[in-house]
C-alpha cells in the first residue's frame, strides 16, 4: 500500500474531544496498516516543550515544536494526527504552510460544554482564579476561519465525528475507501 503523509490537526477548547477523535481515528488507521502517529498536546508538553510556560509567546513556540516534528513525519509518508488547543490562529496557518499537506479538523464544542465534560477540574481552577491563561477562559481562542473538518461534539457521536475525518482523508486521496467502509460497518 502506498501510503501518502498528511498531518491533521485537531484544534478545539480543552474538553472539546480532541484527544477522543483523534485516538479512535489513529486506531482505525492503525488497524488497516497505516502508518501513524498521535503527537498530542499533553504528552507533547511533558516531553518536547517540558520548561514552556503558558504566554502566547511559549504557546506559539510549542506548536512550532510540534508542527516542525509533524512535518518531519509528514515527508516521510506518515499520517499525523496533531490533537493540541493551538489557540491562535496565525501560529496554526504558519505551521499549515510549513507543512503543505495538512487537515485542520475544528473540534467545535461550546465552552459551557466543555466546561461540564471538565474531567481534569481546570475550567474550575481557571474560573477560580487558581490557574492563570487558560485557553477560553482568561486567554483567547481564535476559532479556525475555514477548517477542512469541523465537528460539532455537542451535537453529533463519536462515530459522526470520526466518519467526518476518515471521509476527508479517503476523498483527498490519504487512505482507501475500505478504511471508511469497515469503520461504518463495525
Amino acid at each position: 500500500m502506498k501510503q501518502r503523509g498528511v498531518t491533521v490537526w485537531f484544534t478545539g477548547l480543552s474538553g472539546a474531544g480532541k484527544t477522543t477523535i483523534s485516538s479512535q481515528v489513529e486506531l482505525e488507521l492503525r488497524s488497516q496498516g497505516y502508518k501513524v502517529e498521535l503527537l498530542d498536546g499533553d504528552l507533547v508538553r511533558q516531553h518536547l516543550s517540558k520548561g514552556l510556560g503558558f504566554s502566547k509567546a511559549d504557546r506559539d513556540e510549542n506548536i512550532r515544536r510540534i508542527g516542525f516534528i509533524a512535518n518531519l513525519l509528514t515527508r516521510n509518508e506518515v499520517i499525523v494526527l496533531v490533537s493540541v488547543i493551538s489557540p491562535y490562529r496565525q501560529v496554526r496557518e504558519e505551521v499549515r504552510q510549513n507543512i503543505g499537506s495538512f487537515i485542520e479538523v475544528f473540534v467545535n464544542a461550546p465552552l459551557e460544554v466543555c466546561e461540564m465534560r471538565d474531567v481534569k477540574g481546570l475550567y474550575k481552577k481557571a474560573r477560580s482564579g487558581e490557574l492563570k491563561n487558560f485557553t477560553g477562559i482568561d486567554d483567547p481562542y481564535e476559532q479556525p476561519l475555514n477548517p477542512e473538518v469541523e465537528c460539532l461534539t455537542d451535537q453529533e457521536n463519536l462515530t459522526d465525528s470520526v466518519t467526518k475525518v476518515l471521509e476527508h482523508l479517503v476523498v483527498q486521496n490519504y487512505c482507501d475507501r475500505l478504511i471508511l467502509e469497515k469503520f461504518i460497518g463495525k
